[in-house]
């Protein structure tokens, strides 16, 4: 353990504590008896096997959730880093490695379990599982310290003979000090929750791709440093009532669209029978990962939720990197929930154990893949693709005085008979052509940088370069009527490809596609792509037109360009007649005849980065 940080660690929790936001007490809120009672729908009752895992509150490893009579609480941030700390002073098998400071300067943490020391051993497979990315939904962090002191002290270092494991408590470490008892109303426990976004009001859920968070480029850097054999992204659910308690999913489920089929293939066909099997043996129900697609008749038919790459999955699907979303079901009690989390932890470094060589093939032979084009831009299908039985929980509806409406009541009570849901799918609406490179221009600083933290390989320029590149045209661009995590995006009709021979300075970079995260440098420079740079809003400026011209300069001009040019006569002469706003609008036909002259901006519209052509 290294000494130093610990003291640098322990000085900032002093810190912490201060900082911490305090919530008033539900008696000084007006109106406060509205919400201080039970509200949610009753949970079903529980006692699965593995309760067994707790420890007793006189334990002296015992952890903040086990001792809480109600195992309905969860420590904050500097109680669970003093825990961890003595869990390292205590145990040679774990250590913490500081790998970010938030925007309010709070270090961002792992805890390592390994027999190997100091360094990794590369050979053994490598779990990583991150909590509290979303700081409320805190189950990952309860359950991994339980488990991680079961493999320090109670006979459970056999896990890690042949598995080495990464947890990160809390990803999102200044939203779980924006705690309280009202972040998650739709949520059952813990009873003290943290906030869903970040100090900047980002939801770092949404930032697996741009990378504008320091919290995501942090985990980045965690992720290719050590890079992980399987990926476990632990969240709580919203929405609909239903029986399972842990439901999980990955790109490429049951036939799904995948980036990464040999991988999906092995989740499919390994992780997933044998997680369910082990989640059943202790008394747990598992799921499929899908959300209700009409919150007010629950019978009406299930999504995939999406497959966009700004979440876990889908970038995990990208990358190469086998990743599962974990969506334990907000309805069911903390204690549930956090105790289903132990199981799948626990048996993620079992199967790892065995399946080590087997998922690494899966990786080696998807990083090799270069198809030629990419399905991009998913969309819901409008008609159901297949139904699927589902373990429903009862309910009911009622008139509602405050709505004017009927609303829903769940009863809490499992439903006998398996309901038969409509299951939508998704599909792609954009196919991307792979070309060989992207040119980045050099005072694109950001932009290059971003790319760095995705690993993607790249080639720097010492002098300028005249290359041969296709630059791209936008059409139809149209900001969002809403700005969305921090940036105003834009939509896109379509691109124009216009050939050029373009100078890039020095410090421009050449981005080749045929390497192991290529998929990902499309997706982010391909600004019809809607995770691409472009499309969050990244390049305002080449929209930005400069230069006019007077209706004095320009109309004698146009009157010459209608004279000499029959092509361009009938052209114009076909646009008047297609379309009677523009034959009434003096401006915009002489504004038509602009366009088509060298004075106009010949940037305007013109996206820096260009294709590579041959």
């Amino acid at each position: 353990m290294n000494r130093l940080l610990l003291l640098s660690a322990s000085m900032f929790l002093v810190a912490s504590s201060a900082m911490a936001q305090s919530t008033p007490p539900a008696s000084s809120v007006p109106n406060a008896a509205a919400w201080d009672q039970p509200f949610l729908p009753p949970a079903p009752e529980w006692n699965g096997a593995s309760k067994s895992l707790l420890r007793d509150a006189s334990d002296p490893w015992v952890t903040p959730f086990e001792a809480d009579p109600a195992h309905d609480f969860s420590p904050t941030y500097a109680d669970t880093r003093a825990w961890f700390d003595r869990l390292d002073a205590a145990s040679d098998l774990i250590r913490i490695e500081q790998f970010g400071v938030s925007p309010e300067g709070r270090p961002i943490y792992a805890v390592i379990a390994s027999k190997d020391g100091a360094t990794l051993d590369p050979a053994k497979p490598l779990v990583l599982a991150q909590a509290g990315i979303h700081p409320g939904e805190i189950d990952g962090k309860d359950a991994g310290m339980m488990l991680l002191r079961d493999i320090a002290f109670y006979g459970k270092d056999g896990l890690l003979d042949r598995v080495n494991l990464i947890l990160i408590p809390i990803l999102s470490v200044d939203g779980h000090e924006r705690s309280g008892p009202y972040s998650r109303p739709n949520q059952r426990g813990p009873r003290i929750q943290g906030w869903r976004n970040t100090a900047t009001n980002q939801n770092l859920n949404r930032d697996f791709l741009k990378l504008d968070q320091p919290e995501m480029r942090a985990l980045m850097g965690l992720i290719h440093k050590y890079e992980p054999d399987l990926y476990i992204d632990i969240h709580v659910t919203d929405g609909m009532d239903y029986q399972y308690d842990v439901t999980f999913g990955f790109n490429g489920e049951d036939g799904a669209f995948t980036r990464s089929p040999a991988v999906s293939a092995w989740l499919n066909d390994r992780y997933k029978p044998t997680l369910n099997a082990a989640l059943e043996a202790q008394g747990h129900i598992p799921g499929e990962l899908v959300f209700g697609i009409d919150d007010r008749d629950p019978k009406k038919g299930l999504g995939d939720g999406g497959l966009g790459e700004r979440f876990s999955n889908g970038w995990g699907s990208a990358a190469h990197i086998p990743t599962v979303l974990i969506e334990n079901h907000s309805l069911k009690p903390h204690e549930q929930r956090v105790l289903g989390t132990y199981v799948l932890l626990e048996h993620a470094l079992t199967l790892l154990a065995t399946e080590g060589p087997a998922v690494r093939a899966a990786i080696t032979a998807d990083r090799a893949l270069r198809p030629a084009e990419l399905p991009a831009n998913f969309t819901s299908d409008e008609t159901p693709t297949s139904t699927r039985p589902f373990k429903g929980i009862l309910y009911e509806t009622y008139d509602s005085p405050s709505s004017g409406r009927t609303e829903l009541r769940w009863l809490g009570k499992p439903d006998p008979e398996l309901w038969q849901m409509p299951f939508y799918g998704s599909h792609p609406t954009l196919t991307l052509k792979r070309p060989e490179a992207y040119w980045v221009p050099s005072y694109r600083t950001d932009i290059i940088e971003r790319l760095r933290l995705h690993n993607i390989a790249m080639e720097t320029l010492d002098a300028p370069r005249t290359v041969p590149v296709e630059m791209l045209r936008l059409d139809g661009a149209r900001p969002a009527a809403r700005p969305n995590e921090g940036h105003v995006g834009f939509t896109l009709t379509g691109v124009t490809p216009e050939r050029r021979d373009w100078v890039f300075p020095a410090g421009s970079v050449r981005v080749p596609t045929d390497q192991p995260m290529g998929d990902i440098a499309i997706l982010l420079l391909e600004p019809q792509s809607s995770e691409s740079f472009f499309a969050w809003g990244l390049f305002p400026e080449v929209l930005s037109r400069v230069e006019y011209i007077e209706g004095y300069a320009v109309a004698p001009i146009a009157d010459r360009m209608l004279a000499a040019d029959p092509a361009l006569k009938a052209e114009f002469e076909a646009k008047l007649a297609a379309d009677p706003a523009f034959a009434a609008d003096g401006d915009a036909r002489l504004g038509w005849f602009y366009e088509r002259t060298p004075f106009y901006d010949q940037r305007y519209r013109l996206y820096p980065v260009a294709r590579e052509v041959n």
